[in-house]
């Protein structure tokens, strides 16, 4: 796999890919990367989810790769394109951290990680794809990979060993 091509996939970004290849993204912190996979094509999608709902954007086209809500519907779409089944689509998630300490009235508003974590799993269980594995939660940032060939995520962190999902 060392020679497999990188495909980055930015902050408020998503990246399908099919065969080999690697997805990665780095800087997750309250972010979610949100991987797809279908074992049977070798299909994978990796989306660097900021904010739960699109709910909150302002005016005009709205960078649909940003929100858990459009992102997960959008890269489902991109994999079936490629020839992916639905039905053969699992989920995994890594990030949705708590970065930061709040005290006070805007305690809620501030989890933006489990609030990401939670609306992602709730996109997933509406569209039917099971989430099989995750690496989320804690205070601490995360850089994932997606290894097309086999659907492996392999997640890093600093002053942790890295962990195969």
């Amino acid at each position: 796999m060392s020679g497999a091509p990188i495909i980055k996939v930015g902050m408020a970004e998503l990246q399908v890919g099919i065969g080999e290849g690697i997805l990665r993204t780095t800087g997750l912190g309250s972010c979610v990367g949100v991987t797809l996979y279908d074992y049977a094509a070798k299909i994978g999608g990796m989306a660097h989810v900021m904010l739960p709902d699109s709910g909150i954007a302002r005016g005009g086209a709205i960078n649909r790769a940003k929100f858990a809500d459009t992102a997960i519907p959008e890269m489902l779409e991109r994999m079936v394109r490629l020839g992916a089944s639905i039905g053969r689509i699992r989920a995994k998630l890594a990030g949705g951290a708590q970065m930061f300490a709040f005290s006070g009235n805007q305690s809620e508003l501030m989890r933006v990680g489990p609030r990401n974590v939670e609306k992602c799993r709730e996109v997933l269980a509406k569209l039917g794809i099971p989430v099989v594995g995750e690496d989320t939660g804690g205070n601490y940032g995360r850089t994932i990979e997606l290894l097309i060939d086999s659907g492996v995520l392999i997640v890093r962190s600093v002053n942790r060993e890295a962990k195969e999902i």
